[in-house]
């Protein structure tokens, strides 16, 4: 059997086992919109898809925003002290519980989608499409600029679409795909680099490592960004550099 084949069993034997797996109760830390951690365990939203930590969106007038700070907040005033239970459904490759969760009773997802915080996943559209519909013609939360997606803006797809009602021009597009961090670390414990190479993958570098000092992360927009943890890193499909 192959090492593919050997992690795609294995990764087919996680997913199953989650899915059966007994609901996680709690008041989670919440790390973005769309990740929140109960003790040692992480679970991921399942069913849509919140901007990263660092990505950056336009606002209603154009101008640069730390929109992903802006969804984990929405999602924080949200969720305040409330009662979390999630429903595992699956995991991801990182070991991540992909959960269906609920907060005070109220669809957790549901509401970061119909508030404008987050776009339905593709696989679970026909559950949260017309909470997408309904953000997006009322023009809120992401909605009220312009943003990509978050799988595009990891990839810093120069080509992603434009979502959202301000319209950008050549000169403002390349705003999307920056980092909101920049060249600087969000702070001192936030000193993993990351970047994009040619085949799209994320790479992370560690302090000390032999490649780290020639990361520059003044480049955004090829991809490069700032982690804290080396699970943060992963759980954003990050490897780390193998050379």
């Amino acid at each position: 059997m192959t090492i593919v084949r050997i992690i795609a069993v294995a990764t087919a034997a996680l997913i199953a086992a989650q899915a059966h797996a007994a609901d996680i109760t709690g008041t989670p830390k919440i790390l973005d919109g769309d990740t929140v951690q109960f003790g040692s365990q992480r679970v991921r939203l399942g069913a849509m898809a919140s901007p990263e930590t660092d990505q950056q969106c336009l606002n209603e007038k154009g101008e640069p925003w730390a929109c992903g700070i802006a969804a984990r907040e929405a999602l924080k005033a949200f969720a305040g002290d409330k009662p979390w239970t999630c429903r595992p459904v699956g995991a991801t490759q990182h070991g991540s519980v992909l959960g269906r969760c609920t907060a005070g009773g109220e669809d957790v997802e549901k509401w970061m989608v119909r508030n404008g915080w987050g776009l339905a996943s593709a696989r679970e559209a026909k559950g949260y499409g017309a909470d997408e519909a309904e953000a997006r013609a009322n023009k809120v939360g992401l909605w009220a600029g312009a943003f990509v997606s978050p799988r595009e803006w990891r990839h810093r797809n120069a080509n992603a679409m434009a979502l959202g009602a301000f319209k950008v021009t050549p000169t403002t597009k390349p705003l999307l795909l920056r980092s909101a961090h920049g060249a600087n670390p969000p702070s001192p414990d936030c000193a993993i680099k990351a970047n994009v190479n040619r085949s799209g993958v994320c790479i992370y570098h560690q302090p000390g490592g032999r490649f780290y000092a020639k990361i520059k992360m003044d480049n955004p927009e090829k991809g490069n960004r700032w982690y804290c943890s080396v699970s943060e890193a992963k759980a954003s499909n990050c490897r780390e550099t193998r050379r």
